[in-house]
């Protein structure tokens, strides 16, 4: 699949090159969900949490994320309301993908996440191991890679 930037800041999902792993992040100011995909972009499993993602230290956990899984993407939740418009957390949110894109070497897209927490506090049995947020990031990443139709389809 490659994913194009439209100028608003969404993804356009087409077709990625086969073994190239996606990240995803559930941003949060406190806690970000992380999430990456196998090779072929087919599935996504929970990885962490990480504490303060915005701060410089956690902009270099994330650089460090995405070399130590050869990531070719990052995708980022973007958390509109039901109505489909920017509250302030969608606001804080552009601004930390605007922060990870002066630091990352990688295409970093917004991907609609309304949603996803929902999913990951229904789903806490299926990964009980990993941590609400994590899963929520998986859940974002799932929805991602089957709109861009995953494993290279």
């Amino acid at each position: 699949m490659i994913v194009r930037t439209r100028a608003d800041g969404f993804a356009t999902v087409c077709r990625l090159a086969q073994d190239a792993r996606v990240i995803a992040l559930d941003y949060g100011a406190a806690r970000t969900g992380v999430a990456v995909s196998d090779p072929t972009g087919t599935l996504a499993r929970p990885l962490g949490v990480i504490e303060w993602a915005a701060t410089e230290d956690g902009l270099r956990r994330v650089a460090e994320l995405v070399t130590e899984h050869g990531a070719a993407r990052v995708v980022v939740g973007l958390p509109l309301t039901l109505r489909g418009e920017r509250g302030e957390q969608a606001l804080e949110t552009e601004r930390f993908v605007e922060g990870l894109r002066r630091v990352l070497q990688v295409p970093v897209v917004m991907f609609d996440e309304r949603f996803t927490t929902r999913l990951a506090e229904q789903s806490g049995s299926a990964g009980a191991e990993a941590e609400e947020d994590a899963r929520a990031a998986a859940h974002l990443l799932a929805g991602y890679l089957e709109l861009a139709g995953g494993g290279g389809a």
